[in-house]
Formats: structure tokens, sequence, C-alpha cells
């Protein structure tokens, strides 16, 4: 929720330094994500009044101008402009030697065609501002200041760039405070201030009645209230500037005078609103009911969606013209010819809105008020300050037609509780007294009889149930720093700690981190261009995925298959944002299931994915991170060359323990790569942890370090090119039980080898734990592994 300083000081005077106010609404309970200060980019620009303007000799287009910016910053300030909208007398922002602009850009002197420029004169586009903040900023050339603006003036000031917007964090219990007038009610209270309400009279006129107007609700149980006032002799023209600008400084852009004021009163009272045009209104009917299965709607977004019964709509006689609480119809706007208007204040229930917004994948402002919840008062507040300002801005008739339409009298939450309960639950003493300012200065009727008294809510606070809750308004607001810690005496204080499944998790996350790969945590969900990308047959096991009945988006509409589509997304991101290389890994569940339709809960995996990519990135640098994991764990893994739709047909291999394939590495092939745009080579792995977890030792054995040392041999072998090192490497293992380590070390292919040859050397070390190994047991080893790999691969010493 973003509130600019400068609306809520129109109902609160602040007094105080933003920082301190900052401070002040965290302790009450409301997290300032970000406080903004909307100058902060433009240093050392004034306003300046133009003296003199003459033609420079060297150009057709360029003029040198004279600028008085007061005594301060100087009277005689020459600059050289190229626009043509400038003239003696004119007032404009002048950015001066050493300034900043919107976006970060400096400005220096320098020389134009020979002309010394000591500045620059500027557009509203290079102060950051367009029409809705200062009327001509969008004009093609220099902003022309009004004729008051004084000379020397902080550029800032004049165009309303110095001001401050807290971004707050609302939390779903208060939704009264999703506004502009509700925060400034908790800032009141918190300064001890009064609350200057906004102004909400008018006079309804009985000459503009239209007694034709029907307004019906057929769902109350979705629509608990219902406001609808008729408003005649419409002109829809461009709002005033002060309202256009309060817009802008929330991100709502302006569209016309009868639209910005419903924008306006959503944020300045947080109750969404709508207006029709009547013209359109078939029968000059509203009918707020579900919708049929099979209706159409074409939003003001001009997107199309089908509905069904699940649906809340508001309709005219024949057909919807609105999606309650989400968007307008297209078939209802405002538009220039509009003359007659009907606005719309409403409470719809917010799981009716959240599930319609889900299903359709259709959001906005309003759909995200009402799913956090909507007061039925502020809907009589909203509809009431929605005619005084058609009225203050003179651009309607505001009629006596109007209706309201409730399934339940409004009634405030009344409370009867002590001071004695309300501090039990604090676990301090507050003075009486105290407790009756705090819950008075935030709206609340209390009524004090000895120990005991009655607290009626304001209607506005729907979040109030008990005396718990009074109990939380009061220690916000009188402090959380009142309440001293002890330690616990009615408890016994456990140690808490991890499962074995979980330290072996943990163990598995920490052996990949040392190989420098990053984790990552993404969504258990995706679409099927997820799948689509990596190339899938359509019978593959990977695309018999779930999928979700009620998708956040279509992004995220299957259950995942495999974490590939994951790891790929997040290598992607990071190069996209320019980290040129990276290692990443995640631990997370695929899902399989067992039929479809389901009958049963799927199967939950939980599988582990690497990814890395980068110049300096291969294969096998790739497969010395798995081999990091298996080390950690006292594994051996073995690699036999396999295919997978996504991957580089001859850099792929499927990874075993003993003789359970447990997973596959590869390059992810040259089309993928294409396809995703990611300039590197890059490599994926991804392995079942359930069948890795098989063969984890229920206890870690240690040996004494050798005695004696180890007796190192290299090999070059020459073998057929189909040949792995996964095939050479096991046979090797086989041939002796006093072979300790394999490391492959350089692979050669040229003419002296042969065609469909490849040379393959190893460093393989021998160790005898007991005993030093003499020269004859090494020899006769070696023999053996030359002739069993002769034997099995036709494998040769080179």
């Amino acid at each position: 929720m973003k509130a600019p300083l400068s609306w809520l000081c129109d109902y609160v005077d602040i007094d105080i330094p933003v920082e301190e106010l900052q401070e002040k609404l965290f302790s009450s309970g409301f997290e300032v994500e970000e406080l903004i200060y909307l100058g902060k980019e433009i240093t050392k620009c004034v306003v300046g009044q133009i003296t003199h303007i003459e033609k420079h000799q060297d150009s057709d287009h360029l003029q040198i101008c004279k600028l008085d910016c007061g005594e301060e910053w100087g009277r005689d300030i020459q600059i050289v402009t190229g626009a043509d909208n400038v003239f003696v007398g004119a007032k404009v922002p002048v950015a001066l030697d050493g300034s900043t602009l919107a976006g970060g850009v400096k400005i220096k002197k320098g020389k134009l065609r020979g002309v010394e420029s000591f500045g620059m004169l500027c557009s509203g586009e290079e102060l950051g501002i367009n029409d809705n903040w200062y009327e001509g900023a969008e004009v093609y050339g220099i902003l022309i200041l009004a004729e008051d603006a004084p000379i020397g003036e902080d550029i800032r000031k004049i165009v309303g760039l110095d001001d401050y917007v807290f971004d707050i964090s609302i939390t779903a219990n208060r939704p009264d405070c999703q506004s502009i007038l509700g925060l400034a009610r908790e800032i009141a209270a918190i300064l001890k201030k009064p609350v200057k309400m906004p102004a909400m009279c008018y006079t309804a006129h009985k000459e503009a009645n239209d007694g034709e107007i029907t307004v019906k609700v057929q769902a109350p149980d979705l629509c608990p209230r219902y406001i609808a006032h008729y408003v005649k002799d419409v002109k829809v023209e461009k709002a005033p500037l002060w309202m256009r600008k309060r817009l802008a400084l929330v991100d709502i852009n302006a569209i016309s005078n009868i639209v910005d004021i419903t924008n306006f009163v959503l944020m300045e009272l947080g109750q969404p609103m709508h207006a029709f045009d009547l013209s359109d209104l078939g029968g000059k009917t509203i009918d707020v009911r579900r919708a049929h299965n099979g209706e159409k709607i074409t939003t003001l977004d001009e997107k199309e969606f089908t509905l069904n019964e699940n649906n809340l709509v508001i309709c005219d006689a024949t057909r919807p013209v609105a999606l309650a609480g989400i968007m307008g119809g297209l078939n209802s706007e405002i538009k220039e010819t509009t003359k007659d208007v009907v606005f719309e204040s409403a409470k719809f229930a917010r799981d009716s809105v959240r599930k319609t917004s889900r299903s359709l994948g259709q959001t906005s402002d309003s759909s995200a008020k009402f799913c956090k919840g909507v007061d039925e008062y502020t809907t009589r507040c909203a509809m009431k300050r929605a005619l005084h300002l058609i009225e203050a801005l003179g651009c309607g008739t505001v009629s006596e037609t109007g209706y309201e339409v409730a399934a339940n009298e409004m009634k405030p939450t009344v409370i009867a509780t002590t001071f004695g309960k309300i501090n039990k639950v604090l676990g301090i003493t507050v003075p009486s007294d105290t407790i009756t300012e705090i819950l008075r200065s935030l709206e609340f009727d209390v009524q004090v009889d000895g120990e005991s008294l009655t607290v009626t809510a304001p209607l506005y606070r729907e979040d109030v149930f008990g005396y718990e809750d009074l109990a939380e308004e009061v220690i916000r607001l009188y402090g959380y720093s009142h309440i001293t810690p002890r330690m616990l005496s009615f408890a016994t204080v456990t140690n808490g700690g991890l499962t074995e499944a979980q330290k072996m998790e943990m163990k598995a996350k920490t052996a990949l981190t040392k190989q420098g790969a990053f984790e990552t945590v993404t969504f258990s969900f995706y679409s099927a261009k997820e799948l689509d990308m990596l190339h899938l047959p359509a019978d593959s096991p990977l695309r018999q995925a779930i999928r979700i009945d009620n998708p956040i988006s279509e992004n995220y509409s299957l259950m995942c298959t495999t974490l590939v589509p994951n790891i790929i997304g997040t290598m992607v991101r990071n190069f996209k944002n320019g980290n040129s290389a990276g290692r990443f890994f995640e631990l997370a569940n695929v899902y399989v299931a067992d039929a479809f339709p389901l009958t049963k809960l799927p199967e939950e995996n939980k599988t582990i994915v690497i990814g890395a990519y980068g110049d300096d990135e291969d294969f096998f640098k790739v497969k010395g991170i798995v081999e990091g994991l298996a080390d950690d764990f006292d594994l051996t893994f073995r690699y036999r060359k396999a295919e997978r739709s996504f991957l580089h047909p001859g850099i792929t291999a499927e990874i075993l323990c003993e003789e359970d394939v447990i997973g596959f590495i590869g390059k992810l092939s040259y089309e993928v790569c294409e396809e995703i745009s990611l300039a590197k080579d890059a490599f994926v792995a991804e392995i079942n942890y359930e069948r890795l977890a098989k063969h984890f030792k229920t206890t870690m054995k240690y040996a004494p370090l050798p005695k004696y040392p180890d007796v190192v041999r290299d090999f070059a072998f020459v073998c057929d090119e189909d040949k792995t090192s996964g095939e050479i490497e096991d046979v090797i293992q086989r041939s002796g039980k006093n072979i300790t380590g394999i490391r492959l070390f350089d692979i050669f292919r040229g003419k002296q080898i042969g065609e469909g040859k490849k040379s393959m050397a190893y460093t393989v070390t021998f160790r005898a734990g007991d005993q030093m190994l003499k020269d004859e047991e090494v020899t006769r080893m070696t023999d053996k592994i030359l002739k069993n790999l002769e034997k099995e691969l036709g494998v040769t010493l080179r």
C-alpha cells in the first residue's frame, strides 16, 4: 500500500520527521517496506527566468539564453538550448553545472558549437514527470513554469517531487487500513492528533431523478450490501491536476474525471467503485446474480471470459456488464459521449472475488482490496464522497435516485470486558486510564464502570471480536517495549532437533554447496510449455503431469514431474540478469500420479537437480559436483552412455549407484539453448534422492591413515570411439582389490590414433593397507588390467 506524505497530511497534521513517523508506524504494527523520496535523483535544479535570447551564429536551431536563477545560484547564467518554445520572461527548470536529473543523468558545463553552456533547460521528461504532475510537462520542448514560480526555488518543490511515499505492508487482519484515510486514522492515534475527515456532503436534485432505474440483488450471500446512485448530465473530461497528481503518486493512470473519481475514492477510502454508462444498461436494470454457465463477458482490458455459476456478475436486463469486485465490462464503460452514469459501491464476499479472480486469471486493484476484505460501512461513505466530488468538480448533476439493497442491518461489535482481562492477555499492568485513552483515540466508544468497560468498535473495524483484540490494540500503541521478558516457570523446555532423514538432506545440500553450487527454491508447478521446451515425446512419462483445477495462472498449471525445467529457468534468469556463469541445485519433490483420473494422492519423490553454465564449465566439472556428493556419503557412482531428448546425444550419461540407476547427467542440447536464449554451455544432472538414500550407510566407518605410500601408474589406452570412460573404469576397478583410485586426465583424438579411435589416459592408484606393495605385485595387477580391458572391451595399451 503506497501512501504519499502529502496525501496523508490532508487528514492529519504530521509534525514529525518522516523517519520518526516510519519508526512509529513500525512500532504500531505497520511495516514500512520502503520510504521513497520522489526527488532523490534530482539535485541542483532550480527555477530560472529567461532574461535574454540570441541566435547561435553557427547553428540554425540553437539559441543562447541568459537566465536569472536568484542570488544564490546566479543572476546571469548562460545556457545554450535547441528548444524552440522558449521566450524572454519564461520561467523554466534549470539544471545547473553539477546537477543530476531523473535516471541519474549528470549535467556538466560544456561548449555547444564553440559557445559555453553552464547547464541545461529541462523538459518534463527529464524531470521524470508528465502532465499528471504539472501542466505542460508533456509539451515537446522545455517545461514552461507558472508565472508565480519563485526564481531560484528548488524545482522539486514546484513540480511536486519534494514529497515522500510510504510503501506499507498491510497485514490481512487490517483491511480497514487499505486506504489513505485508514492509515491517517492510525497516524492520528499514534500522534494523538484529530482526524480531518474528507467532505462527503452534496445536494441531490429532484428534477434529475430517473424512476425507471431498477436495482436488485439475487445473491445476497455473495453481495450483502449494494448501493447505486444515478448522476445526470455528466461531462466527461480531464480530471483536475490535483486529483491526477494524487493518483500518479500511487501509480494509477488518469483516464477521465468520472473514472478518476472512482479510483480516487478507491485509494482514499479503500472502497472499490464502478461507474456504468446508463445508456448501455439494457432495461435500465442492475441485477447482481450468479452467472449462467457459458455466459460470456469482455472486460475493460478487452479480454473475453466464459463464466459459470460460481462467478458473481453485475448484469443489466439481459447480459453481464461487470465481474463483481474485479472489473467492469467493455459494453458499459464510460466514454466521451456518456451523459448519464450509475455509480456502484458494494461489499462482495472476499472468497467469491478471490475464487473468480483465480479461476479466470483476472486481477485488478479492486479485486486486491476485496480479497483482503471491505467493510459495509465504507460503502456508504464512498458513495457520498464520490457524489461530493461530482458536485465539487461540476461534472454532473446528482439526482435523488439512489438505491441501497442490504441483506442485514449494520451493527457494531460490542465487547463487555474488564481491565483485568486485557492486562492478563498482555502479561503486564497497563493503567486503566491509558487503556481508555488508547481505545478512544482509535475511535472506539468506551463506557467505564469501575473495573468493567463496554467497548463499541467502529463500524469499519470488522476485525475486532473480543477482548483479546482490544488487548492487541492497546499494546501496539502503548508500546511492546513495556513488555518485560521473563523465563517460563510452568513448562519444561525441551531440546529440538532434526530427524535422521532431515540430517541426511542437510548433508546432501552441504555437499553440493561445497562444490560451489547455490541452493534454489522454486514453485512445485509449471506449464506445458516447460515440458515442450524439453522436446519430450508425446508418450513420455514426464508428460503425465497432474493438472491444477484452479491454477494461479496457466504458467503454474501442472505439478512437477521433473525439476529440470525449474533449474533451466534459474540459469536463464541469472544469465539474462548479467551473471555470466553459475552453479545451482534444488532438493524438492516431484509428483507422480498412479493413474488418471486421480483416485489417490500422488507419489511424492524427493529429487536433486543440479545446473551449471558458463565458459569454464564442462561435462567433467559438473560430473565432479556429482562425485563430490558421492564422496560425502562414501558411495561410488558409475556412469554409462544414455540419451535424453533435451541433452546432447554424445554428452549424456546415466548415473548408477551399485546397479541402481539413480539419475542422469548431460549437456543441454544446442537446440534447447538456442530456444531459451542461453548463449553459454549449460549442463544439468537429476538424481532420484529416494533411490540414492537407500544406499546411505547407517554408520560411517573411519580407517587410519595409510602407513605405506600409494603406488601410482599412468596408462594411455586406445579404444573405439563408442567406448565410455565408465565402462573402462568399471573393468579396471574389478581387476584388483588393491585399486583405490581411478582418474581420467586426458582424451586425445588424431591421425596417429586412427579413424574411429580415441586415446584415454588414466591415473590408477594402488594401495595395500597392511604392507608396502612390491613392484612384481603391481606388475601383476597392471597386466591383469590390460588383459581384462582387451578381452572385454577391445581396449589396448597405447
